[in-house]
């Protein structure tokens, strides 16, 4: 049974006979011992962002995401449930109870950790710009007025660019597919992202290329439980510590990383999580 947390206390009115309560919103979340008894664990995961988590032809989730996915379930003991995600969605999820954790890409800043807790990282990351051959943008000075660059609901490049270029106008998108087929069929100048996406992006499509490979500050990608899941949250954390002692995150890289990216930029991307993270 998943637990219900009152975010607010609901305030009782009584005016007259009649008794107005005010309103209150739920969180819900399960337990590490809730989630062992029912034998399921649900984790969000993107199935269309290769290789970080997609679907395979033979409809299996595979992915650096969901490596790490099958990991948590099986030293949990339990099975795991792939909940497809968007960006736009990946908060709501937890705060709804449709999933116990977010491995879906999650970068971690300060608005965020708000309204979800965040474990212990797993990458590093910083924004990338993408474009075509044929007019490679390396600066976002150079965009126009008539430019449009392209963004994903919900996700640190819209923000970033919102906050400081607000006169570069965005064309957003739901999700990774409908983007990268918009951006394929002539939409937008370029298109920003986490930089690993738009290297991907770039590194298995012919005609575009990154000009600019770390826009603003650097960032961490990390998994994310329901806020206040303290339970779920410290097996989480222990488990990551247990996992990088291990070196588990180069293996993973190593095994669904570095075709994309070659073994140059392991070091620089992976993060093997300690308790002094």
């Amino acid at each position: 049974m998943k637990k219900i947390v009152k975010a607010a206390i609901a305030a009782v009115t009584v005016i007259g006979l009649t008794a107005v309560p005010a309103a209150a919103e739920d969180v819900l979340y399960r337990s590490v011992d809730e989630i062992v008894a029912d034998g399921t664990i649900n984790i969000g995961v993107f199935s269309d962002k290769s290789p970080f988590g997609y679907v395979d032809e033979n409809g299996e989730y595979q992915g650096y995401d969901v490596y790490l996915a099958e990991k948590l379930g099986e030293d949990l003991g339990v099975e795991i449930n792939y909940v497809s995600t968007e960006a736009a969605s990946r908060i709501e999820y937890l705060e709804t109870g449709k999933v116990d954790i977010i491995l879906a890409n999650f970068t971690v800043t300060d608005e965020r950790a708000e309204v979800v807790d965040f474990a212990y990282p797993y990458m590093n990351v910083a924004l990338g710009v993408v474009s075509h051959d044929d007019n490679v943008l390396t600066s976002l000075d150079d965009v126009t007025a008539d430019d449009q660059i392209i963004v994903i609901s919900g996700t640190t490049a819209e923000t970033y660019l919102t906050k400081e270029y607000p006169d570069i106008k965005l064309q957003k998108f739901d999700t990774y597919a409908a983007a990268k087929s918009a951006f394929e069929n002539g939409t937008g100048i370029a298109w920003a992202n986490d930089n690993t996406e738009v290297i991907a992006f770039a590194t298995e499509n012919e005609g575009y290329t990154v000009g600019i490979d770390s826009l603003g500050s650097a960032d961490t990608i990390a998994p994310a439980v329901t806020k206040g899941n303290e339970s779920l949250l410290t097996w989480l954390n222990e488990e990551l510590v247990k996992l990088g002692s291990e070196n588990f995150f180069h293996a993973d890289y190593e095994a669904t990383l570095i075709d994309t990216y070659g073994a140059d930029y392991e070091d620089t991307l992976v993060v093997e999580p300690a308790e002094a993270a």
